[in-house]
């Protein structure tokens, strides 16, 4: 982005991190961890009054993977997969992440299911336990589409909505979804 925070942009007054935390805290997700990073406390503000916990990465400036390997590092060891869902896609609805479940269920909790738009692979996707080692051990400012082109025989894809492959990572996307970016502050 080059300078404000993204998740703080707002989308008819709401900013996009609260947009995403709204679609899962309305889905089935059993539990939900948020990772804060670069404006901490502002995040943390902007997700007030949610149901989720809260585990704060401090290495956020080394990149996206250190943000999943704290998420992944906070799952307690009941859980049978985990949903990673990116703070900047707020048209991922409820009903998608609803299906994603429903999808990893189905299939015993076995595979990696992912979203499919117009053929496009998008996010989130569902990780079965298995694979939290392999998540931890990636490196760098990347998340985990390496990891999903090694297993992609394991993968079950599933149809979605345009929300899957939406995520705004430039002021332009941002612009054209109808948002603004909010200055941040010192």
């Amino acid at each position: 982005m080059g300078g404000p925070n993204k998740l703080l942009a707002e989308i008819d007054g709401v900013s996009l991190i609260r947009r995403v935390a709204e679609g899962v805290t309305a889905s089935r997700a059993s539990s939900i961890i948020v990772v804060t990073g670069h404006r901490r406390e502002a995040i943390t503000a902007a997700l007030a009054g949610l149901n989720m916990a809260e585990v704060h990465n401090p290495d956020f400036a080394r990149g996206m993977s250190t943000s999943l390997r704290a998420g992944i590092a906070f799952i307690g060891v009941d859980v049978d997969g985990a949903l990673i869902l990116l703070g900047d896609m707020p048209f991922v609805d409820a009903e998608t992440i609803d299906r994603i479940i429903g999808a990893f269920e189905a299939c015993g909790g076995t595979a990696i299911i992912a979203p499919v738009y117009e053929g496009r692979r998008g996010n989130p996707v569902l990780w079965p336990r298995r694979f939290f080692a392999a998540l931890m051990a990636i490196q760098g400012d990347k998340g985990a589409r390496d990891l999903i082109a090694m297993h992609a025989a394991e993968i079950i894809e599933i149809a979605a909505g345009e929300g899957v492959a939406r995520d705004l990572d430039t002021p332009e996307a941002v612009a054209a979804a109808g948002g603004r970016l909010r200055p941040d502050a010192p």
